[in-house]
């Protein structure tokens, strides 16, 4: 019954950082999943993988954790540079790399 304490990336279908400001706390699967030899679903008896706890800051992930003796593994974040881009320089005269039409 172990928990991951992480906080999650920026998904690619996302240009902006929606949903990726809060830390989240939810358990490693016990069990693999099962596949449904009739439709093909995957299933899970494990109903410990359906909790996402989201808590506003990493020591409130781990105060939660350790109060309710939930054992943890904490991820940490990896930081995030922030390319400053202007639309104007597409159209900058000395601009690196040629105009196509």
């Amino acid at each position: 019954m172990l928990a991951r304490i992480y906080r999650p990336a920026k998904t690619a279908m996302q240009s902006g950082r929606g949903n990726t400001r809060k830390w989240v706390l939810e358990y490693e699967p016990e069990k693999p999943r099962e596949t449904d030899p009739l439709m093909g679903w995957t299933s899970s008896g494990d109903m410990k993988q359906q909790i996402r706890l989201r808590f506003d800051t990493r020591e409130e992930a781990i105060a939660y954790a350790e109060r309710h003796g939930i054992p943890y593994r904490l991820q940490e974040a990896n930081g995030t540079r922030v390319k400053p881009k202007s639309y104007a320089d597409n159209f900058r005269w000395g601009r690196i790399g040629a105009w196509t039409h």
